[in-house]
């Protein structure tokens, strides 16, 4: 049996749909949600425990390096991909990490198919680019209550 590691909590796309395949075949759902997760604070750990709460998998799609810079400007991320995917994969209440190159979680949702896809209170469900293939596919849009405090960038400009 392989000794458990933080990093096999870390798949790439073929490790990863083998992985549903199993867990949709014992019962389990399986939640999506995405972000850049650049410095991870109490707000995401709030959000990332209500996501797995009951017969869930949980699956993080990561935003590459490459994909934040495109969306938060030159100076993001703080902290690159590996680590960041490191300290998602760490928690308890995550299953799975996926590093994604694309702005937007549009093309993982369409291979994996999620039972549900969830978001922090802070969107909009019709507003996400993330909603149709999610609603096409059969899943379920969940928009979880925003955590009052917490944002990245407000901490980031706070360290400035």
């Amino acid at each position: 049996m392989k000794n458990f590691t933080i990093e096999s909590k870390i798949f790439n796309k073929k490790e990863l749909q083998n992985k549903v395949n199993i867990w949709r075949f014992l019962g389990d759902k399986i939640v999506f949600t995405n972000g850049c997760f650049d410095i991870l604070h109490p707000g995401h750990i709030a959000y990332l425990e209500q996501a797995s709460k009951g017969r869930r998998k949980l699956i993080v799609g990561l935003n590459s390096d490459n994909s934040v810079k495109k969306l938060k400007g030159d100076s993001r991320p703080v902290n690159p991909e590996k680590d960041r995917a490191f300290m998602l994969a760490a928690l308890m209440s995550v299953d799975a990490v996926i590093v994604f190159e694309e702005e937007t979680a549009s093309e993982i949702i369409e291979w994996l198919k999620p039972d549900i896809y969830t978001k922090g209170g802070d969107y909009e469900a019709k507003d996400l680019p993330e909603y149709e293939p999610v609603i096409r596919n059969g899943g379920l849009v969940e928009i979880l209550p925003f955590v009052e405090g917490y944002s990245t960038t407000k901490w980031i400009e706070k360290l400035k």
